[in-house]
């Protein structure tokens, strides 16, 4: 069974505690069971993953790509956090392995501060879901599946 990387990048571990006015209340744990809930409805597995280490979801990211190529995974979701303002590195390896990325963030980035307007990872991603709340990560499955369908 093919299967879905969910990664999640820094702070991200503290959802549910961290500017609850932001991000709500739902837990990352919370987020993993509706991944796999999602997941679940289109056969698919998950991988779920949380780091606040650059290197660590880059290393993860490279490992992705060939899995993608195997046909063993369709695929990244991916909050990358503060990483999505910040991060070349992250940027750069998403292209070097041609991961196909839906990037996901839980709030509207483009309603908040102005250093949070600009993604260093949009570029390099099939497709982008803000504002949903924890639900964009099961519209970011969603999507994903469906642009693996569309051009398998």
């Amino acid at each position: 069974m093919a299967s879905v990387l969910v990664l999640n990048g820094p702070n991200l571990n503290l959802l549910g505690t961290r500017k609850p006015e932001v991000y709500g209340r739902t837990t990352l744990a919370d987020v993993e069971e509706l991944c796999r809930q999602t997941a679940g409805k289109l056969g698919l597995d998950v991988d779920f993953r949380q780091s606040n280490h650059e290197g660590q979801l880059i290393d993860w990211i490279h490992e992705a790509g060939p899995a993608v190529r195997a046909g063993e995974l369709i695929g990244a979701v991916y909050n990358p956090g503060a990483h999505t303002h910040t991060s070349v590195a992250i940027r750069d390896a998403i292209e070097g392995v041609s991961l196909p990325v839906i990037e996901c963030h839980i709030s509207n980035v483009h309603a908040r501060e102005e250093f949070r307007h600009h993604s260093f990872i949009s570029p390099v991603a099939r497709g982008i879901i803000v504002g949903f709340g924890v639900l964009g990560y099961a519209l970011a499955i969603e999507g994903l599946h469906r642009l693996g369908a569309d051009n398998g």
